[in-house]
């Protein structure tokens, strides 16, 4: 019996924000709490990867929740 795993490349989209300190805030939405912070964005981007996959060692692939897509809504602000 073959008990090798098969690997496969997941492609999960990311938000990147700024705080009032100028420290970068990533977050993944398809995991809930999933959130890494940094000074620039390729650390950033670094950070978030690692709480991804410890994320994935708690959640299954294929139960993650199915990101739609990215909209803006327009406010007037006072």
């Amino acid at each position: 019996m073959d008990t090798k795993k098969t690997s496969k490349t997941l492609h999960l989209p990311v938000l990147i924000e700024t705080d009032e300190d100028g420290v970068y805030i990533v977050s993944c939405p398809v995991f809930k709490g999933c959130h890494s912070y940094a000074k620039t964005v390729n650390e950033a981007m670094d950070n978030i990867k690692d709480v991804i996959e410890m994320c994935l060692a708690e959640e299954r692939p294929e139960n993650l929740n199915n990101f739609v897509g990215f909209r803006e809504v327009q406010i007037l602000a006072s």
